[in-house]
């Protein structure tokens, strides 16, 4: 019987390693869900529209705090005249919701630091164990970690420009997915069985090209969907098609042809041609892919992903707006 390996190169199972809770794996799992917390809490900035909430970084109103009352709000205001200006206008003022979401994902961003420095130390230490590509791993999840931070530092400097937008929110499913990564290959490494990942070395170099064209695919739509998301001074792409159904989408404006007349029509439009063109693609290659596993004897986890991704449609980069 054929052996088959994971869908990460260079992996191979070894020796069931401790079991329950004392797993090493676990690590990079439990950093998965802080990260889907600090996504969620992005996310809850975008939706009350509070990117703009603490307009320094990292303090907010010269402050560690979120208590800010609206008088000392204006009063940062007329102390750093400097300042980039709120896009709502002068004046503008937040509430305590508003302030904590913005501060509330900033420390989320910063308590997450120990915790992913220990993760990068404990897999070098491990490294016999784990290989040197988990470390490496590990590693990247903490640099990846440093820099989204800083993009974070950026969308505040930017008042919340639609590149660095589109930036902070595609960092954010980067930073994730490399720790998702790290938690699969440990677990290929401690013995477990997942047949829906697995598939041959071969079959998978063979397909190489392909899978990478689809990953490059989805992370532009993504950037895409975030650069729609954007609410950055005066841009509002998000609204550009305005809303509802038909009218909003699938049309744009009522028109399924609109008028290019607005920037914020022209990145809607590309967005969801991008949507059409990358379905199509993951779609299409997919079914590719599942006629050339079968021709080879070969498991369906490959095909079956790319199909699923292909179903799964095309939206913005998740969580964030703000530092």
């Amino acid at each position: 019987m054929a052996k088959w390996t994971v869908l990460i190169e260079g992996v191979h199972s070894l020796k069931p390693m401790t079991s329950g809770w004392r797993r090493p794996s676990l690590l990079p799992l439990g950093l998965v869900v802080v990260a889907a917390v600090i996504i969620l809490a992005g996310g809850t900035i975008r939706i009350l529209d509070a990117g703009e909430s603490c307009p320094d970084w990292p303090k907010c109103f010269g402050t560690w705090t979120f208590d800010v009352s609206e008088e000392e709000q204006l009063q940062w205001w007329e102390d750093n005249p400097d300042a980039t200006e709120d896009t709502r206008g002068a004046g503008h003022t937040y509430n305590e919701l508003e302030i904590f979401s913005e501060w509330v994902h900033r420390l989320l961003v910063g308590l997450v630091a120990f915790p992913i420095l220990l993760n990068a130390i404990w897999m070098h230490r491990l490294r016999d164990t784990y290989g040197a590509r988990v470390r490496n791993v590990a590693v990247l999840a903490g640099a990846l970690l440093v820099m989204q931070a800083g993009v974070g530092a950026l969308t505040v400097v930017y008042d919340n420009r639609d590149w660095t937008v589109a930036l902070h929110l595609c960092m954010a499913t980067i930073w994730t997915s490399t720790l998702l990564h790290q938690y699969h290959a440990m677990r290929m490494i401690e013995g477990v069985s997942w047949g829906i990942f697995s598939t041959s070395g071969a079959f998978l170099a063979k397909q190489r090209r392909r899978t990478d064209a689809f990953a490059a695919a989805v992370l532009v739509l993504l950037a895409l969907g975030a650069w729609v998301s954007s609410t950055a001074p005066g841009a509002q792409y998000n609204q550009a098609c305005s809303i509802g159904f038909p009218d909003g989408w699938p049309a744009c404006r009522g028109q399924l042809l609109p008028s290019m007349d607005h920037t914020g029509i022209l990145v809607q439009m590309v967005h969801r041609t991008g949507a059409l063109v990358v379905g199509a693609l993951l779609i299409f290659g997919a079914a590719r892919i599942k006629t050339a596993s079968r021709k080879a004897g070969e498991p369906l986890a490959l095909a079956g992903a790319g199909g699923f991704v292909g179903g799964g449609g095309g939206g913005g980069c998740p969580g964030g707006g703000g530092g």
